[in-house]
């Protein structure tokens, strides 16, 4: 368990800001727990986890600005979807924006659309790093309380239970993202 520690100690913030860049939740709840078990401070990992979600919705956007149209055409099989979004950006742009990373199965393609959009960057980017304060700061919270409620769980068994717990939330945080990769390759 020490080298594990000494990892998530070196490499944890690191390993944050590429894991927000490609996926976001699952990396953010355990970039929490870590927190919550000391190996990483927690407002480095709101803030590390913030840049990391803006960084990944700018890139998306710039994206959506200058191959959004090709993009959107070829997603056949999401065409009510795309629409439905894009109407709720022409009505509601500016909680579109703060709000795409909490909707399910927008967290890539919404930044794609909000700047096919053409929406302006001047509006975008604040209300970009906003969303991602937000979206931080609560994932990363309910990474920390999950973290403290499993230990108080487990404060009263052996702290080789502990670890063990710990071991396997990585692992299967691991699984998922696996998972998460190979189907969105897929599509």
């Amino acid at each position: 368990m020490t080298d594990l520690a000494h990892y998530i100690t070196q490499y944890g913030y690191w390993a944050l800001l590429i894991g927000c860049l490609l996926e976001g939740e699952t990396i953010t709840l355990l970039g929490g727990i870590a927190a919550h078990n000391g190996f990483l401070r927690l407002p480095l990992v709101i803030a590390v986890v913030a840049l990391g979600g803006t960084l990944g919705d700018q890139l998306l956007y710039f994206a959506g600005r200058y191959f959004g149209g090709r993009v959107i055409s070829r997603i056949k099989n999401q065409q009510q979807r795309i629409e439905r979004a894009q109407r709720l950006i022409a009505r509601h742009p500016m909680l579109f924006v703060i709000g795409v990373r909490f909707m399910y199965g927008f967290r890539i393609i919404g930044p794609v659309l909000i700047g096919a959009s053409k929406l302006p960057p001047s509006l975008f980017i604040p209300l970009n790093i906003l969303g991602a304060i937000l979206w931080a700061t609560l994932f990363v919270l309910l990474g920390y309380f999950g973290g403290q409620a499993i230990g108080s769980f487990v404060s009263g068994y052996d702290k080789k239970l502990y670890s063990l717990l710990f071991c396997a939330l990585v692992i299967a945080a691991i699984l998922l993202l696996r998972y998460w990769w190979r189907r969105k390759r897929k599509a």
